[in-house]
């Protein structure tokens, strides 16, 4: 009956769709009429409104739409759905105060005499366009009031103009900023986590251990991730749009003809053109570079995309000719400059203000501030004053984001009652019963979400198949894709939903806005190019990973907050690079090594003394150490190829083993409580059972040899790469405590008159004031790299001093101890400062950034782009499940 009631919500969801009747509507609705139909059914015949149901009951459905309703409104870790209300505002507001059109026009001027450059103008200002507004159906209605009479009038072929027109104006969909990627961050952030628990509990039945290792673990994606995913396909998008203009425009002329120009391109010309560019490019430049630079979050971005928005308006809606047009304009730039400009070169921690200097920065920040916020009012109240705009870009932002939330919680109380059914583990069945692993998985997902794009709009299909297939995708250990990669090529293949008829909406803006001498059937057959470009760009991504991966990984391990070189996840990378390091490099970094053996250490303290000597024989082993795992690892690759094969069948009848068992477990405990024909359930596990027994039979009697001995090699490997980890960090050890003890001799030198103060005074001292002074200098000593035993023998004399039987003579002695230990130490290290250090420093900087890379407190930028490039790739790594 499950069955019954799962094809009963699709057939009603699928209806209500079809009908028109509203989407925000139409997914609760048929979740709510579906699942109080099977709770009515079961109380009914079986006693129990949980009969009819998968997984719980209506109760446990009530409960899940209760947490997704606190997830989208009330979880401060989700806050990225802050972000769509403000770009949607920054969009709306740039297409009523008509600066696409300015855009359209100037650049169709300028590009217009090249062949094909009408359309490519189109292509660019829909780039531009997607990178500020990102409205699909603003940028397709405007492009298409201005730019298509143009187009027919001087000769291009409909079909062309038609379809150029409605592909750029989706490039909205995925270059960012996108209200798609945004939601897809917000949807994916929940596949992951589902992901991780089904990937470690698979690694917990194929191995046995409780824990899974850290590198295999799924990283999440951020919206932030998502608009650096999406950037370098996005343009790819353009780039493939305007080559295939040129293409027809050099091949058949006839059909793009050169547009000649009919003015003079003079100053004010150039004027235009500047005015009409620089403001949108500089906005783009703000918003995506301040998400790029680290410098903001997506829901910060948003923000200053909507306040430049509005500014911008603010001299677009002035009238022409009337006095202060751009004033508010220029004072938010000399606002901007004024506090960029501050932030260089002033401290303006309001916080931590100690100098003349730091309450100057603090001012002039300010200053800054304050034009900025003087030159948003007035923005503001021009918008608000001129042709009401900024009340109607209210009123539509407010439209917009309200059926966008409604709609993900609608699409989140749909979901849950498609889990409540069954329907995610028959889809899980489905897809993981496929042969040819995650790639044919992936197919036919995208197949399905690209015919449902035939019906669907953007936002069901982000929010109602996204959830389901998502977390099936990424627990797949054998592609191993990253989330952000996942989600553009969704975003990517959701974008032609625009554009597929029947109901692709970018067709419908067009044919709308469309003369009557452009048919229908000419629209269809323009969009159809554009269609198989959008597919050659997803297959370029599906093949090329790093086109998604690489910038996200680059700004993350670039930043200012980037994880240390220890972190687990990146130990793969990081070891790749040292290889490859130690093959070029191996003899120099031998060399120095065998130079700093040359150092002469006999004057240090015996501890330092072997703990450089021991470090310096650690860090000779280093390069043997990596050379024997990359020979493991050849193994590793060698015995793969009978591994995979046999791990492939043997993996594959596990697990349709575990499908059948949870379905016996399922049938078991139904016939146990009476849900249902208990004899009919029992036979049914029975059957099941038998199929089962049959499956395991099937394994073959090699597989235990096999995998027992591909698991030694692999145990070798790990059991290699963490010795080399604990032996490169206690070589690099004693040289980071070797120059943090020298650099401190200033510092200890600075401690000589107050230890010669406290010798002086302690034949006179009481306990209070030995309690005081005593523990003054302690903590002097306590920044000081090898000041321990010092301090400890301070401590010593002031016990003896504060201690109830006061012994000033042992209180003494242990300073004049003290002392004496303050006087070696110097010597030693004024000593070391001159004669060791260089040779120190020499030798940290030809192995810093190989042996002792994993200590660094963040990868230098050159090794960080290096490992960026390697974990911008794809890792097969099923045979370690």
């Amino acid at each position: 009956m499950e069955l019954f009631f799962l094809l009963m919500l699709l057939v009603v969801m699928g209806t209500a769709l079809g009908s028109g009747y509203p989407v925000a509507f139409a997914l609760p609705g048929s979740a709510i009429l579906t699942v109080g139909a099977a709770a009515l059914v079961g109380l009914l015949l079986e006693g129990s409104t949980a009969a009819y149901f998968a997984n719980g009951g209506p109760s446990q459905w009530l409960s899940a739409g209760v947490t997704n309703l606190r997830g989208v409104y009330w979880e401060p870790e989700r806050d990225t759905l802050i972000a769509i209300p403000l770009f949607i505002f920054m969009g709306i507001m740039l297409q009523r105060s008509k600066i696409a059109e300015d855009l359209l026009v100037n650049m169709a001027q300028l590009f217009g005499p090249i062949p094909g450059g009408l359309g490519i103008s189109v292509i660019v200002v829909g780039a531009l366009l997607a990178a500020t507004t990102g409205i699909v159906g603003a940028t397709v209605v405007a492009m298409g009031m201005i730019s298509l009479p143009a187009m027919m009038r001087n000769g291009y072929s409909n079909s062309l103009s038609s379809g150029v027109i409605a592909a750029s104006g989706t490039l909205g969909q995925i270059i960012p900023p996108s209200i798609v990627l945004i939601i897809l961050a917000d949807q994916l952030a929940s596949a992951v986590d589902q992901a991780g628990t089904s990937r470690t509990e698979l690694y917990k039945v194929a191995t046995g251990e409780l824990t899974m290792p850290s590198e295999f673990a799924i990283v999440s994606t951020s919206a932030g991730d998502m608009f650096l995913g999406a950037l370098v396909p996005g343009l790819l998008l353009v780039a493939i749009y305007i080559l295939y203009v040129l293409a027809i425009a050099i091949l058949r002329p006839k059909m793009a003809p050169a547009v000649p120009y009919e003015g003079k391109y003079d100053a004010a010309f150039i004027g235009n053109v500047l005015l009409a560019m620089i403001p949108p490019l500089a906005l783009i430049l703000l918003v995506l570079g301040s998400i790029i630079a680290g410098v903001a979050t997506v829901n910060q971005a948003g923000a200053i995309g909507a306040v430049g928005a509005m500014v911008m308006a603010g001299y677009r809606l002035h009238p022409k000719g009337r006095p202060g047009r751009f004033t508010p304009a220029i004072i938010a730039a000399v606002g901007l400059a004024l506090v960029a400009w501050t932030l260089a070169n002033y401290n303006t921690n309001v916080l931590n203000m100690q100098t003349a200097s730091d309450r100057m920065g603090v001012t002039l920040a300010a200053i800054g501030v304050g034009l900025i916020v003087i030159s948003i009012i007035w923005s503001g109240i021009r918008a608000f004053t001129n042709e009401d705009a900024l009340t109607g870009v209210m009123v539509e932002t407010a439209k917009t984001t309200s059926l966008v939330f409604i709609i993900l919680l609608g699409a989140a109380m749909l979901t849950a009652a498609f889990r409540a059914f069954g329907g995610e583990e028959l889809v899980k069945h489905f897809l993981e019963g496929l042969p040819g692993g995650f790639w044919t998985k992936f197919i036919i997902v995208m197949t399905v979400i690209f015919v449902l794009g035939f019906f669907l709009d953007f936002i069901e299909i982000a929010v109602v198949v996204v959830p389901i297939v998502a977390p099936i995708l990424l627990a797949d250990p054998e592609a191993n894709v990253s989330a952000v990669w996942l989600g553009v090529m969704i975003g990517l293949n959701i974008q032609t939903s625009f554009l597929t008829p029947p109901f692709g909406f970018a067709l419908f803006y067009l044919r709308g806005v469309a003369p009557a001498a452009l048919k229908t059937i000419q629209i269809y057959k323009g969009v159809v190019a554009f269609i198989l470009l959008q597919i050659l760009a997803l297959i370029i991504v599906a093949f090329n990973p790093p086109l998604v991966n690489y910038l996200p990984a680059r700004t993350s391990l670039t930043a200012e907050t980037a994880p240390p070189p220890v972190n687990p996840a990146l130990q793969y990378c990081i070891e790749e690079y040292i290889a490859d390091a130690f093959d070029t490099r191996g003899p120099q970094i031998s060399a120095a090594i065998e130079t700093a053996r040359g150092l002469d250490v006999s004057y240090l303290p015996e501890n330092l003394r072997d703990d450089w000597i021991e470090g310096l024989d650690k860090a000779a082993t280093a390069i043997p150490m990596m050379a024997e795992i990359q020979t493991i690892q050849q193994r590793l690759r060698d015995g793969a190829v009978d591994y995979r094969p046999e791990h492939t069948i043997v993996r594959g009848l596990q697990r349709d083993m575990l499908i059948r068992t949870k379905e016996i477990a399922d049938l078991r405990l139904r016939a146990s409580r009476g849900f249902g024909d208990s004899e009919a359930q029992t036979a049914r596990a029975d059957a099941l059972q038998s199929e089962v027994d049959a499956l395991q039979a099937q394994i073959p009697a090699t597989w235990e040899d096999t995998q027992a001995t591909y698991n030694v090699l692999n145990k070798e490997n790990e059991t290699a790469r963490n010795l080399y980890r604990r032996t490169v960090d206690q070589a690099y050890g004693p040289v980071m405590d070797m120059k943090a003890v020298i650099a401190s001799t200033d510092a200890l030198e600075a401690i000589r008159a107050p230890i010669a103060a406290l010798v002086a005074d302690a034949p006179g001292m009481d306990g209070d004031t030995a309690d005081v002074r005593f523990k003054e200098v302690e903590s002097m000593l306590g920044d000081v790299d090898g000041g321990r035993e010092i301090r400890g023998l301070l401590a010593d004399a002031r016990k003896e001093i504060d201690d109830r039987s006061p012994d000033p003579e042992r209180a003494m002695a242990y300073l004049a101890e003290a002392q004496a230990l303050f006087d070696t130490q110097m010597a030693w290290r004024t000593r070391a400062a001159t004669e060791l250090l260089p040779g120190v420093t020499a030798y940290d900087d030809a192995i810093r950034d190989t042996i002792g890379l994993r200590q660094q407190p963040r990868l230098p930028r050159a090794q960080a782009l290096e490992v960026a490039s390697c974990a911008a790739h794809h890792r097969d790594i099923s045979l370690n499940f």
